[in-house]
C-alpha cells in the first residue's frame, strides 16, 4: 500500500532548486541579512553555498524553515512539530503555500532587534527568578544594559 505524502512543499525539493528560488526572489544581499551565513555574503556562489549546506545540517535545517515560513509562507509549526527538522513537518491537506513574504534589509534587521530584545528581556526574568529563595528575592544591583543596534551589532559604538 502506497503511503500518502505529507503536505510540505520541501518533499522533493532539490536543496539547489530551494536556494536558486530564494536567491533568485530575494538575492544574495537580503540572504545573507537574515540567514547571516559567510558564504552569502563573501564572493556568494550556488556552488559554493550548496557545499557549506550539505556539510553543515544546521544551517541547511534554518535555510529550509526560512524557505517555509518566508518563502512559502507556511503556519509555524506547534512545540511538538518545532523539534522535527523542516522536512520532516507536515501540513494539514488544504493549506497551500502563499505569496513570498516582501523583505528588506531594514525589516530583518529590525526583526533581529526585536526578536534579540525579546530574548534578552525573557532570559533576564529567569535569571530573576533564580534567585528567589524562601518566596524572598535576592536584592541584586546590576547596571542596566544598552538597547540592542542593529546599525552596531557588536556594540564598538557604546
Amino acid at each position: 500500500m502506497i503511503e500518502e505524502q505529507q503536505n510540505n512543499p520541501l518533499h522533493g525539493l532539490k536543496l539547489e532548486v530551494l536556494l536558486t528560488e530564494l536567491v533568485e526572489f530575494y538575492g544574495w544581499e537580503i540572504l545573507s541579512s537574515a540567514m547571516r551565513f559567510h558564504c552569502f555574503k563573501t564572493n556568494p556562489s550556488i556552488k559554493g553555498s550548496l557545499k557549506f549546506l550539505r556539510d553543515t545540517t544546521w544551517a541547511r535545517e534554518k535555510l529550509e524553515a526560512f524557505y517555509l515560513y518566508r518563502f512559502k509562507r507556511m503556519p509555524k509549526p506547534d512545540d511538538m512539530e518545532y523539534q522535527l527538522a523542516p522536512r520532516e513537518r507536515g501540513f494539514a491537506h488544504g493549506i497551500m503555500p502563499r505569496e513570498p513574504m516582501v523583505l528588506t534589509v531594514e525589516s530583518i534587521e529590525l526583526s533581529q532587534a526585536k526578536a534579540a530584545s525579546a530574548f534578552k528581556s525573557k532570559s533576564s526574568q529567569k535569571h530573576k527568578s533564580s534567585f528567589k529563595t524562601d518566596n524572598k528575592e535576592k536584592v541584586h544591583s546590576k547596571k542596566s544594559e544598552p538597547v540592542y543596534d542593529p546599525s552596531d551589532p557588536w556594540g564598538k559604538n557604546r
